[in-house]
């Protein structure tokens, strides 16, 4: 437990169930009245922002989230295998947890895995990634370098767009956050 003065950016709540991470928080002294403390929470799970006022002084209840530097090992069936690098155990994530993640996850990757109560929450995966292009179909004769993109299927069988002049075989790096073409590794 702790009180609503004890907020910090990245401190996780648990309100009525469910985890709450504290993206934002000020605290307000209006000329009358008490004290308020105004949050901005995002779901741990979900990622959906709300905004949420707590009294000043107010006992809220904290979450312990573990985050530890794993490695993925491999996809088992709907499951993906993570190996702690310090305990070397290793835990199943499933794909629902895991999200859109999946589609730049090649073995070895370091990645970092935040953990309530031995339950994972969610894989936080490196900004960006350099994989190899699987296919795409070559550039024709009076393309230019700029202005035009093709779909590139990744090694991991993810869909990218990348620009014209990008063939079959290059190393690629890829933004995990929204499957951008960063540029040739």
């Amino acid at each position: 437990m702790a009180t609503t003065n004890d907020l910090k950016n990245g401190l996780v709540l648990n309100l009525d169930g469910q985890l709450w991470s504290v993206v934002n928080f000020q605290h307000v002294k209006p000329g009358k009245g008490g004290a308020f403390v105004r949050t901005t929470l995002k779901h741990v799970l979900s990622g959906k922002v709300v905004d949420k006022t707590f009294n000043a002084g107010t006992k809220v209840d904290t979450a312990t989230v573990d985050r530890r530097n794993m490695t993925y090992l491999y996809n088992d069936g709907s499951d993906f295998v993570f190996m702690d690098g310090e305990t070397f155990d290793q835990i199943n994530v499933p794909r629902e947890t895991v999200g859109d993640g999946a589609d730049y996850l090649l073995e070895n990757t370091e990645v970092q895995v935040a953990m309530h109560e031995g339950q994972p929450l969610y894989v936080e995966l490196p900004t960006s990634v350099e994989l190899v292009i699987q296919h795409t179909d070559p550039g024709l004769q009076g393309d230019r370098s700029t202005g035009g993109t093709k779909p590139a299927t990744l090694e991991t069988g993810a869909e990218i767009q990348v620009p014209l002049f990008v063939s079959t075989g290059e190393k690629v790096k890829v933004d995990t956050r929204d499957g951008r073409y960063l540029g040739r590794a």
